[in-house]
């Protein structure tokens, strides 16, 4: 009989198969990050895209739903349910409603393993290769090689077709601030290439009104203006149905003006909803779940660099809690397929040891 001792085994399933891993017993119950205030906390982060705004300044981003893909199809291989209390978000993000498949490729980083220092070079290393860009969050993590790290970039830089005028700055939203400004005056030398910049998708009047901004890229800028505060999901869906309805002029007109706030902005997210949950049929809770957002947009175009991550423990497994080992032998009569795509090109039956090497 074949026999493994092990005294401690913590087993994570991976989507591409199993991998076990020892850790002693812990002393101290690892710190929770449950909150931090955010860089800017006059915008809400909204956590989805459906959730419903409790202020009039709200942002969202697919960052984070592109680290929790990746802990659902690459770590753990199942829809992620917590052992230690139900969670509405987490059963939102398992539906995985935006996906990397969105983005080019060329746009995202992501990354996850055991936090060694060699992860964090590696993570370091991509981040440079790919978007020449340091990480703002990864020094603030819990980092220790007995802790699990999923993370996430989102990186945009592109530039508006032509640059648009530079205006003066004045209110907005009757606030007796004044802010920048940028866009189309009628007076410009070159004002048939920035009319040509955009493109009306309806105008209802000077309160309801969508443009879209032409880019240097493959990213779109629309732009939708309405007193309603919304999710953004419906906002959307409401801007979508007002362009398709729209029998005018999608055409900016000689005598048309455009004019556009200049926006600048970081904030920080903690999901402190999903922190120090368990995820069932693992031996991880959730440590940190946070996302930032730096945003940029002038005249010239946009810069977005978003970041995310999850950092899991696994907890300690002692007496009345052991994990015992699977042993997965193929030392009797077994079966071998190949797949590549949807079924098999290759398959074989060993019954004796006449096909095996000796």
């Amino acid at each position: 009989m074949k026999k493994l001792a092990i005294t401690l085994l913590v087993m994570t399933v991976f989507a591409s198969g199993a991998f076990a891993f020892s850790f002693p017993f812990f002393k101290k119950k690892s710190k929770i990050i449950n909150a931090a205030k955010p860089v800017n906390t006059e915008i809400q982060t909204l956590e989805l895209f459906n959730s419903e705004p409790k202020s009039v300044n709200t942002v969202w981003a697919g960052t984070f739903e592109l680290v929790w893909n990746d802990l659902m199809d690459n770590v753990i291989g199942a829809p992620i349910v917590f052992s230690n209390g139900k969670s509405k978000l987490a059963d939102e993000f398992n539906k995985q409603n935006f996906k990397k498949e969105s983005l080019s490729e060329s746009s995202y980083y992501i990354a996850h393993g055991w936090m060694t220092k060699a992860l964090k070079s590696k993570i370091e290393k991509g981040l440079k290769d790919k978007f020449n860009e340091t990480s703002d969050i990864l020094g603030g993590l819990q980092w220790s090689e007995r802790n699990f790290l999923i993370y996430a970039m989102l990186k945009k830089d592109f530039e508006f077709i032509n640059a648009f005028t530079e205006l003066p700055s004045n209110s907005f939203a009757k606030s007796a601030d004044k802010v920048k400004y940028f866009g189309v005056n009628g007076e410009e030398r070159e004002n048939g290439k920035l009319r040509n910049s955009v493109t009306v998708l309806f105008y209802n009047s000077p309160e309801n009104f969508a443009v879209e901004l032409a880019t240097k890229a493959d990213d779109k800028v629309l732009l939708y203006r309405t007193d309603d505060v919304t999710s953004f999901e419906k906002a959307y869906s409401d801007m979508i149905t007002k362009s398709n309805a729209y029998k005018g002029n999608k055409n900016m007109l000689a005598i048309d003006r455009l004019k556009v706030p200049n926006v600048d902005f970081k904030t920080k997210h903690f999901y402190t909803d999903l922190q120090g949950k368990m995820i069932k049929n693992t031996d991880f809770m959730i440590m940190q779940a946070l996302e930032t957002i730096d945003f940029k947009m002038d005249n010239k175009g946009v810069k977005l660099k978003s970041e995310a991550a999850i950092v899991m423990r696994a907890t300690a497994v002692g007496p009345g809690h052991r994990v015992e080992p699977r042993y997965f032998y193929l030392d009797d009569p077994y079966y071998l397929f190949l797949i590549e795509k949807d079924k098999p090109y290759f398959a074989l039956h060993v019954g004796d040891t006449k096909p095996l090497v000796k």
